[in-house]
């Protein structure tokens, strides 16, 4: 039976956050990573970070559409996948962009890592395709952040209080940035190609959607909620 709720986890001594404030978490959008070169210019904003004197956490999204085409995939093989292989399946993407990622690291000149999310720590609830972090546990990111590593952790995944693979929904590799900055003590910074804050999504609202020079934080929450609303924002609110 999955638990959507919360659940409570053995605590881990050794977790104490190391040098604050020096830690950055930087995290990188799907387009962003959505080739090999684009990787390539995102390992040289990583080295750039670390030889500015950072202790540096990259997280990197799935490759382009690959989350897409995995859950094609999930559908055309199965009406109803099993919600254990389903997790076990789309969570792949990001471990292949973050992989990928550390080989250009290393050709740089710089040591790297890629972990996956249950190697990082990354401990959630049983509740698959939706998972909410429960806790991170960092030793393992500590130890390799003290090696004068780049650490690379695959986002949108952790492994469950079961021990199983899970996902985070859509959007989970956010959430895997801003949860490993919190454990570590450090900034977050989350990076995408795109001109800036839309007011609402031009893939459906076309030319109707505005790029925004300031947001309120009000606003922001409007804009999330739905694109109807980020609609109704664009014509009467900003």
């Amino acid at each position: 039976m999955t638990t959507v709720g919360y659940e409570a986890v053995p605590a881990v001594e050794g977790d104490a956050v190391a040098s604050p404030g020096n830690t950055l978490v930087m995290k990188f959008g799907g387009t962003s990573v959505g080739d090999t070169e684009k990787i390539k210019g995102v390992a040289r904003r990583l080295v750039a970070a670390r030889q500015a004197g950072r202790r540096v956490v990259g997280v990197l999204s799935a490759m382009g559409d690959t989350t897409d085409e995995l859950i094609r995939l999930a559908s055309e093989m199965s009406p109803h996948p099993h919600p254990r292989e389903y997790d076990m399946l789309v969570s792949v993407g990001e471990r292949i962009s973050n992989a990928l990622c550390a080989m250009a690291i290393r050709d740089l000149g710089n040591e790297a890592v890629s972990l996956t999310g249950s190697q990082a720590g990354i401990v959630t609830d049983t509740f698959h395709g939706k998972a909410k972090i429960v806790e991170v546990r960092a030793r393992r990111l500590h130890a390799e952040l003290d090696k004068d590593r780049i650490v690379l952790v695959a986002g949108f995944q952790g492994v469950s209080t079961d021990l199983e693979v899970t996902t985070l929904g859509r959007g989970g590799s956010d959430a895997t940035a801003v949860a490993l900055a919190a454990a570590l003590g450090g900034a977050c910074e989350i990076y995408t190609d795109v001109e800036g804050v839309f007011t609402a999504d031009p893939r459906i609202v076309g030319d109707d959607a505005r790029v925004g020079r300031e947001h309120t934080f009000d606003v922001g929450v409007d804009l999330a909620r739905s694109p109807e609303r980020g609609r109704q924002s664009n014509r009467s609110r900003i």
